[in-house]
């Protein structure tokens, strides 16, 4: 009988490592393995070198915080709570080995408290983009529960997959935002007889996702169905931020607290007042605002976001690496065109958006109203420089437009 030998290996062909013969070279199916593994690398070798790039990238909550500072003005407290929130998650999926015990960590889901256009969505937004994960932004106000006509509370981990690109691996690590979380408060502490399918229901529905389950989505999004095919997602990799308004919040926390906020006698907080009661939000008051204790529960992390000032309005459009009036010098540029603000017209601009109440979110709107004349006119003007002024912005007068330090009316 005649012994054949691997030509690269040397071993003997046998029932466990035959041999394919070509040219008068042999080769044994083990070093057949060690080559595609050469050639294409090895999946779970990849998949392991991915989850260490993800560590060795991972940035420390101060890392973390000075990023959001380049984007986010003010509230360093929120900025500091999410940091430290969102490295202790990622920390705890990555690194879970790095310690030998059988302690399991528990997922640091957050919860943002704050009055509208106060950051609460940018901050998600940011924090995903730093990270480099797929991210999810759903709006609770038209979640419903299973078999009611709106959204399904699982479309949300659709719209996550569908961010990743189909990716089931990079989707279990990613970021949901649940944006108006306060809208779907229960309208009393007190449980409902009736069914109560945008409130208290979508809360219940919430809850497995949020603490981490496999869940059964429908790829393309949509209704369930029993014939339909589902995609399987682990959700405890998922970091869950919810956010939300929770306008009356403050009246709760006084009450807790013994002051009267109706009545003789009853002094106007002012706003740092306001703020600081707002700081002081707990556990209880959620409940007493209408969540859940169940989902308040896995919320462990709370943090509030302050009112914007005026000043710090101005900052927001002068200072953030994407700010607005960076953008619309861009836009500007683009045809030939220097814009400029005056300090008095950014500050106009700013009591504007105080006056409206809409946070930081009317800045846009607002310049619209301003610049929607100027750009019309725009490519006219290549070579010259636009002052926008303060007179520009509280009357609608016409801005300078100056060329060569001599100035032409418009």
């Amino acid at each position: 009988m005649i012994h054949r030998h691997c030509s690269f290996c040397e071993a003997q062909e046998s029932e466990e490592n035959p041999l394919i013969a070509g040219n008068g070279v042999y080769i044994c199916k083990n070093c057949v393995f060690s080559a595609y593994k050469i050639m294409f690398g090895d999946e779970d070798e990849k998949q392991d070198n991915k989850l260490v790039d993800a560590v060795t990238q991972l940035m420390t909550p101060k890392e973390l915080n000075e990023f959001l500072s380049e984007y986010i003005i003010g509230q360093e407290r929120a900025r500091k709570l999410l940091s430290v929130a969102v490295y202790n998650h990622y920390k705890r999926i990555f690194k879970h080995d790095a310690v030998e015990d059988d302690t399991e960590i528990a997922k640091s889901n957050v919860l943002l408290v704050g009055p509208t256009g106060s950051g609460k969505t940018l901050m998600a937004q940011t924090i995903a983009r730093v990270l480099n994960v797929p991210i999810a932004i759903a709006d609770a106000t038209s979640l419903t529960e299973a078999g009611y006509v709106g959204e399904d509370v699982e479309n949300i981990l659709t719209r996550l997959m569908q961010a990743a690109d189909g990716d089931v691996e990079r989707a279990q690590q990613g970021i949901v935002f649940v944006d108006e979380i306060d809208k779907i408060s229960r309208m009393s502490e007190n449980r409902s007889i009736t069914r109560d399918v945008s409130g208290e229901g979508v809360q219940q529905a919430l809850l497995k996702i949020i603490e981490g389950a496999q869940v059964n989505i429908p790829p393309k999004g949509g209704r369930k169905h029993p014939n339909q095919d589902f995609l399987q997602i682990d959700t405890s990799g998922i970091l869950f931020i919810c956010g939300g308004a929770f306008d009356g919040m403050t009246d709760i926390i006084q009450r807790k607290q013994g002051n009267n906020i109706l009545g003789f006698g009853h002094d106007k907080k002012t706003k740092d007042e306001q703020e600081a009661t707002l700081d002081m939000v707990e556990p209880d008051d959620l409940i007493s605002y209408g969540l859940i204790p169940e989902l308040v529960g896995r919320l462990p992390i709370i943090a509030s976001l302050n009112e914007i000032s005026e000043e710090d309005m101005v900052q927001i459009l002068t200072e953030p690496k994407n700010s607005l009036v960076r953008q619309y010098k861009k836009l500007f540029a683009i045809d030939s065109v220097e814009l400029t603000f005056e300090e008095d017209a950014l500050s106009a601009i700013a009591a504007k958006a105080i006056k409206r109440k809409t946070g930081a979110r009317g800045l846009r709107a607002i310049l619209e109203e301003i610049m929607i004349d100027i750009m019309y006119e725009l490519p006219e003007y290549g070579g010259y420089e636009v002052v926008i002024t303060k007179e520009v912005v509280d009357s609608s007068e016409k801005p300078l437009y100056i060329k060569q330090n001599k100035q032409k009316t418009a």
